[in-house]
């Protein structure tokens, strides 16, 4: 493989950023690292555009659930010495998949962005998915947005010139919703009024069209929030705010 073209060591270093790359493919990569400063530089460039998603997740005390599923992830146990494992926590449960082992303020970020790069279908639709090259993650605007308690509730995607705003909710227990109320999705820009994205699903995933690209729509908003609305094509979002969260731009 050559280390020459820059585009494969961006890939790498995106993959590698996100704990994504794994295998022999890591640990080239690590030797990689070792000696060349130029691709130390790349890791470093993507470890801070990354760190600015990461700054929108509320801090979170990792359970002790959570550390104990870590130390069976990490330490090697005797097999004759191993003690009966605990059920998981939803939260555990939810971590364990993505195949970290981690909590605090990062833990909704690499989640969502791991999901992201190995699960490119709950994201993103079939057409978005020719415009990848390699691993390397696409131009995005991302946001995860988290409730009053500062848990994550659902992770709202797009790529930068697409036409469409990928939803997932996270989690096992669905947004709180009843009756004639729906859940929108509303973009908050700094210097204009708010305006509605879409209705938000509940529960699992949904995608919805918007009228312009990404880039025209959603350049100046710095921040997402989903609102509890009845009736029809609200003009405002209402002061019943379910979840909220910074909008990124991962480019």
């Amino acid at each position: 493989m050559r280390y020459t073209d820059p585009r494969l060591l961006d890939a790498l270093a995106s993959s590698y950023a996100l704990g994504t790359l794994d295998g022999g493919a890591r640990r080239r990569f690590v030797r990689l690292m070792r000696d060349r400063a130029d691709v130390r530089d790349v890791v470093a460039h993507w470890e801070q555009r990354l760190g600015q998603l990461a700054l929108s997740v509320p801090q979170r005390k990792p359970s002790p659930e959570l550390w104990r599923a870590i130390a069976a992830r990490t330490q090697p146990v005797d097999a004759s010495r191993r003690a009966p494992q605990a059920r998981p926590s939803r939260w555990t449960g939810w971590l364990r998949p993505a195949g970290f082992g981690f909590g605090g303020l990062v833990a909704g970020l690499i989640a969502a962005s791991a999901l992201f790069l190995t699960v490119p279908g709950i994201f993103i639709t079939s057409d978005q998915l020719a415009m990848r090259s390699g691993e390397r993650l696409p131009q995005s605007y991302v946001g995860v947005l988290t409730d009053a308690e500062g848990r994550g509730g659902l992770l709202v995607s797009s790529l930068r010139y697409g036409r469409t705003v990928t939803l997932k909710v996270l989690g096992a227990t669905a947004l709180p919703v009843s009756g004639d109320e729906r859940l929108v999705l509303w973009a908050m820009p700094a210097d204009a009024a708010p305006f509605a994205i879409g209705t938000v699903p509940a529960n699992g995933a949904g995608t919805l069209t918007l009228p312009d690209t990404s880039e025209k729509l959603l350049s100046k908003v710095s921040r997402l929030v989903v609102t509890r609305e009845r009736g029809d094509s609200p003009a405002m979002p209402s002061a019943d705010v379910v979840l909220s969260g910074a909008c990124a731009k991962l480019w």
